[in-house]
């Protein structure tokens, strides 16, 4: 069973690092069609949370202390490789992440921006949608609330 790796940005071997930004990039750049600037200084502030197969990157999320993203914990750049995604493995990157936030910042208050057409899925995981919709890199997002 796959299980998750969790590490700060020190702690990313660059072969790890490159993985995690190649994946980034196949899907938000390519798969998405959205020019974008994803190296944003925040991968810094990050803890890097990630599943692998056979050494490759196949899903990875950032998650962000109090007050380093939003005012809250957040989670951030939620991706999971196409072919992985009819495995259910997006669920799993985000019990893991919810999981680990509470347990490495001890909090269980989340706010995300999450794509619009996510909304469904991030609900499933009990966030609940705040404010309107706004466009964030020219893609439909919401802000959204976990609170347990």
């Amino acid at each position: 069973m796959l299980q998750p790796i969790i590490k700060t940005f020190k702690e990313l071997t660059t072969s790890e690092l490159y993985a995690i930004l190649q994946l980034r990039n196949e899907v938000f750049v390519v798969e998405q069609d959205c020019v974008y600037q994803d190296l944003d200084f925040k991968d810094q502030k990050a803890l890097h949370l990630y599943f692998t197969k056979k050494d490759t990157v196949i899903a990875c999320t950032r998650l962000f202390a109090p007050g380093n993203y939003f005012k809250e914990a957040s989670i951030g750049r939620v991706v999971v490789k196409e072919k992985y995604r009819n495995d259910k493995l997006g669920h799993r990157l985000m019990k893991a992440s919810i999981e680990t936030i509470k347990e490495k910042f001890s909090t269980s208050e989340i706010t995300i921006s999450a794509q619009v057409y996510l909304k469904k899925f991030y609900e499933t995981h009990d966030f609940k949608q705040v404010g309107k919709e706004y466009l964030e890199d020219g893609i439909p997002h919401i802000k959204m609330v976990y609170k347990k």
